[in-house]
């Protein structure tokens, strides 16, 4: 697969695959039996997939409600130890948000949560060092500055090498370049064929070297019939190229920028390999003006 980076000569360049993984669909559940999970990372790093990402709010909350705090972490971090392939992963997590019972999700990004938050997921992925922490979403109740003061005391902690933001505008990424400096390496925001709002802090990321993760990439894109009356060119330019609509717009989304990185999710090894296409789909200017135009 080809590659692309994460990081600076500060804090270090990784290079991953142009395609990631995002994990929060995993819960291991009736429908997930571990096996199959086991098998989707397998089919991943086979594909050359070397970024994953999880957050410790991910989990089942409907079962579990706020109990399922930290249970993606714990069940990754247990499937990669599972398979011996910690040192083929850049394996990032996210703070701030948090589960209530009954399922629902509220954020939390007081100092006290956010270093408890950096602690519990040192424990329960199992290292002493977390590779990329991000702060996950914004708090109506902390203000910004004070947010980006706790990550900057965190950086410096020696608990995480890198640093990421998600669910940030342009404002609040320029904000925390100004104070974190090198030690910001990425934004996680929402990007796709149906959620194009994004596009100004991807030009930001371009600007300051940060590596940006479309979260829900194939967010949109639905069934065939779905995909026909919403995104007509999508599916057009897969039926041309004979691929997935799906390999066609983690093209589109890696052809924005040289800093995109795109974090779909996949609960079967199928998925997974027809995402990870997608860094070797080439498309052209024509078909380019298409999908943005579509």
């Amino acid at each position: 697969m080809r590659t692309r980076e994460i990081g600076n000569d500060h804090v270090g360049r990784e290079t991953v695959g142009a395609i990631g993984l995002g994990l929060m669909t995993f819960d291991q559940s009736g429908t997930q039996p571990r096996e199959q999970l086991l098998d989707t990372v397998r089919a991943a790093l086979d594909a050359g997939v070397t970024l994953f990402d999880t957050a410790d709010a991910y989990g089942p909350g409907e079962e579990r409600g706020a109990a399922a705090q930290g249970e993606n972490e714990r069940l990754v971090a247990g499937l990669i130890d599972e398979l011996g392939v910690r040192d083929r992963v850049l394996l990032a997590t996210k703070g701030g948000h948090v589960r209530t019972d009954g399922g629902g999700w509220d954020t939390d990004s007081s100092p006290e949560h956010l270093r408890r938050a950096v602690d519990a997921s040192l424990q329960r992925l199992g290292v002493e060092q977390i590779a990329l922490w991000q702060h996950h979403r914004p708090s109506p109740k902390v203000p910004y500055e004070d947010v980006i003061a706790t990550m900057k005391e965190i950086a410096e902690s020696g608990k995480v090498r890198m640093v990421g933001l998600s669910n940030a505008d342009p404002g609040q990424i320029r904000a925390a370049h100004a104070v974190l400096g090198e030690a910001l390496v990425s934004v996680q925001n929402q990007f796709s064929p149906a959620f194009r709002s994004s596009r100004p802090e991807i030009d930001v990321c371009a600007e300051l070297g940060l590596a940006f993760l479309p979260w829900s990439p194939l967010g949109g894109l639905g069934d065939a019939k779905s995909l026909a009356e919403k995104h007509p060119a999508f599916a057009e330019v897969a039926a041309d190229r004979g691929v997935s609509a799906q390999q066609v717009a983690l093209a589109w989304e890696l052809a924005q920028s040289q800093v995109v990185i795109p974090i779909p999710g996949a609960k079967r090894p199928q998925s997974i390999t027809d995402s990870a296409a997608a860094a070797d789909l080439d498309l052209t200017e024509e078909e380019l003006a298409r999908l943005d135009a579509d």
